[in-house]
């Protein structure tokens, strides 16, 4: 379709269009004008990806970036899910004195993670992961007079700190080890017969990156607290920055692959953080909130996906996530009349035989395909996958009419066949790679898992329950994590918060 140096240029071009927006912020046309440079670059985008999946092979390299076709995918999501942002945050700000302001750090964000995806070197990538965050704090401080969004923004501005340093000293031993900043070149190196400390350290250093970017606990605190920015930087945090740990785990998957120290770091924080978000999840009612747990959970799955070496699954998880999380956020007023509808309609919980029926009919499924299309997955995916089918089959199964149950059929089958092809669509976009199963780590996250729909079937069905209630007021309060995280983080470095109508402390006139 293209030649290798028109693809680099379009490629080239497509990453800078965000900062184009970004230096048009202060024309009077200025959303017209990003609108039109996204979406052209969404079009042209398109056309590049193809390019890249069907001529150019393992990718393009120019410069300081490499566009495989695991960054092409990004960067191609990246751009859908800014022109879907630009489209809602027009009707937001058109009028509004702070559009400018808005737009400016909206596009220099997304201009950032742009960099990222489609860096090669390591100082390049390094550079532009400090400008995400950077960037992303002046969104997050939007409304500086909401002291629980300056709250939030100052933990989360102390935790990016932290992972940049982080990041820049596994860089620093990566290059010590290799002699090298490219990253194609690092890479290259990998695997080894065995992996030298640098190496090692450098990947645990990776992997606590990682888990930081993904807000897992106990450090989930600020991405709960940010629902108080503007609706679409909560999108764009949700779909398209909080993901940059999974990430980085997956361009870096040949050296993680190897250091089990650093998969088993992510196994057993990603593992908890998981369980106990879903959990926490399930005792809260605004809408947001929930949103913003559910996140935590989904960003620790795709983690655990990493630890087990199911990249492919990883970057499907990232993938859909994004589009899930863009479209809820800004389509949260709509879910909360949903939810009400829901509430009204007092649904009754699944008996006995339907969960039954709905157990042996989502193992049954989860077996034919299994057998049918012979996916190298471990257990733990097909426990969690079967679960899900079983619980959703179970209200089906419980009206008991031909028309619930066929409905509820059909749904399984296409969510299992989404499954199998997402999966194989995703495995073609990474580098060919050997799997090595581990029987601990599958054992453990299906006892994780087993253990969730354990808890799950305790609060539903025995909610008034002594214990339980306890479990619920825990969970309600996010077992307290959060408030220790909070005070330990304003001792360390304290933080004098803005003046409300409804606050109790007088602060002086200039901290107002």
């Amino acid at each position: 379709m293209f030649t290798y140096q028109f693809a680099a240029l379009v490629w080239l071009a497509i990453i800078c269009l965000p900062l184009v927006s970004a230096l048009c912020s202060g024309f009077a046309q200025r959303w017209r004008i990003a609108g039109w440079l996204i979406g052209g670059g969404l079009v042209v985008g398109v056309l590049a990806w193809l390019d890249i999946l069907l001529t150019q092979g393992h990718g393009i390299r120019v410069a300081l970036f490499a566009v495989t076709p695991l960054a092409a995918s990004v960067l191609l999501l990246i751009h859908f899910i800014t022109f879907v942002i630009l489209r809602y945050a027009q009707a937001n700000f058109t009028g509004d004195p702070d559009g400018p302001r808005f737009l400016r750090w909206l596009m220099l964000t997304v201009f950032s993670v742009m960099v990222t995806v489609g860096s090669d070197h390591l100082l390049a990538f390094w550079l532009a992961w400090v400008g995400i965050s950077s960037s992303l704090h002046q969104l997050l401080m939007f409304y500086p007079n909401r002291p629980r969004a300056v709250l939030a923004a100052h933990k989360k501005f102390i935790l990016a700190r932290l992972a940049e340093i982080l990041l820049a000293f596994a860089f620093g031993l990566l290059y010590w080890a290799h002699h090298s900043a490219s990253i194609s070149t690092i890479l290259s190196h990998y695997p080894t017969l065995s992996l030298g400390w640098q190496q090692q350290v450098a990947a645990v250093l990776l992997a606590i990156v990682a888990l930081i970017k993904c807000a897992q606990l106990p450090l989930h605190g600020w991405l709960i607290q940010v629902v108080e920015a503007p609706t679409p930087v909560s999108s764009l945090l949700h779909a398209g920055v909080i993901n940059m740990g999974g990430y980085l785990l997956i361009l870096f998957a040949p050296l993680f692959d190897q250091s089990w120290p650093a998969r088993w770091l992510v196994l057993v924080v990603a593992g908890l953080s998981t369980v106990l978000a879903v959990l926490v999840m399930m005792t809260r009612v605004s809408i947001k909130v929930r949103l913003a747990w559910s996140t935590t959970a989904q960003m620790g799955l795709m983690l655990l996906e990493c630890a087990l070496g199911l990249y492919q699954l990883a970057l499907l998880h990232l993938l859909a996530h994004s589009c899930y999380k863009a479209h809820a956020f800004l389509n949260a007023g709509d879910e909360v009349n949903a939810l009400l509808k829901r509430q009204l309609t007092k649904i009754q919980l699944p008996g006995l035989k339907a969960w039954f029926a709905a157990a042996f009919t989502s193992a049954a499924l989860v077996a034919v395909t299994i057998l049918a299309v012979a996916v190298n997955l471990p257990f733990s995916p097909w426990l969690l996958v079967g679960i899900a089918i079983a619980q959703m089959l179970s209200y089906h199964f419980q009206e008991t009419t031909q028309a619930a149950i066929t409905h509820g059929l059909a749904k399984a089958l296409v969510l299992l066949c989404s499954y199998v092809l997402g999966e194989t669509a995703s495995t073609a976009l990474l580098a060919p790679r050997i799997y090595a199963y581990n029987a601990v780590a599958d054992a453990w996250l299906s006892l994780l898992f087993l253990g969730l729909f354990s808890v799950y079937m305790l609060l539903q069905y025995h909610p008034s329950h002594p214990v339980v209630r306890r479990l619920f007021i825990a969970l309600n309060a996010g077992l307290y994590l959060d408030e220790w995280v909070t005070r330990l983080t304003l001792r360390c470095w304290p933080l004098l918060l803005p003046r409300t109508k409804k606050s109790a402390v007088t602060l002086p006139p200039e901290t107002a």
